[in-house]
C-alpha cells in the first residue's frame, strides 16, 4: 500500500510517502519555496517525494491530510465568539479562506495535486482525520 501524507495551511506544510508502512520519503515545503515556516499546499515537497520514489499520482492508494476541518472551524467560531467584538477584523480576513479552501480541503488537495501534472487523484482516494 502507498500512501502519500500532507500537512498544510497553518505552519510547516510538508508531505510524506509511506510505503507498506514505512516512510520512503518526506519534505517540508520550505525546503523548495525558501519560505522559514511555509504554510502553504507543499507542491515541492509532494512532487519530491513521488519523483523520488519514482511513483505517479496513479499509483498512490491513499492521500491522507492530517487536520479536522469541521472540528478546527467550530473552535475558530468559538473563539471568535468569545472576543467578539474586538475579533471582528481578523474574522472577516479568515473566514473567507475557511469557506473557499480549508472546509474543503479534500476539493483542495485533489486540485493542487492535480497542478502537479504527475496524473489525476479520484475524490475517494483523498482522506482528512476527520473520516478516521
Amino acid at each position: 500500500m502507498l500512501v502519500l501524507g500532507i500537512s498544510a495551511f497553518y505552519h510547516d506544510s510538508a508531505a510524506a510517502l509511506v510505503r507498506d508502512g514505512e516512510i520512503v520519503a518526506a519534505a517540508q515545503e520550505e525546503r523548495f519555496s525558501r519560505k522559514k515556516g511555509d504554510s502553504d499546499f507543499p507542491t515541492g515537497a509532494v512532487k519530491f517525494c513521488l519523483e523520488s520514489c519514482g511513483v505517479s499520482v496513479d499509483e498512490i492508494d491513499f492521500v491522507g491530510f492530517y487536520d479536522k476541518p469541521l472540528l478546527t472551524f467550530d473552535r475558530l467560531l468559538e473563539t471568535y465568539l468569545g472576543y467578539a467584538p474586538k475579533g471582528l477584523p481578523s474574522f472577516r480576513r479568515s473566514i473567507p479562506l475557511w469557506v473557499k479552501e480549508k472546509l474543503l480541503i479534500k476539493k483542495t488537495v485533489r486540485e493542487q495535486i492535480t497542478h502537479l501534472g504527475l496524473g489525476d487523484l479520484p475524490e475517494r482516494k483523498v482522506s482528512t482525520a476527520e473520516q478516521n
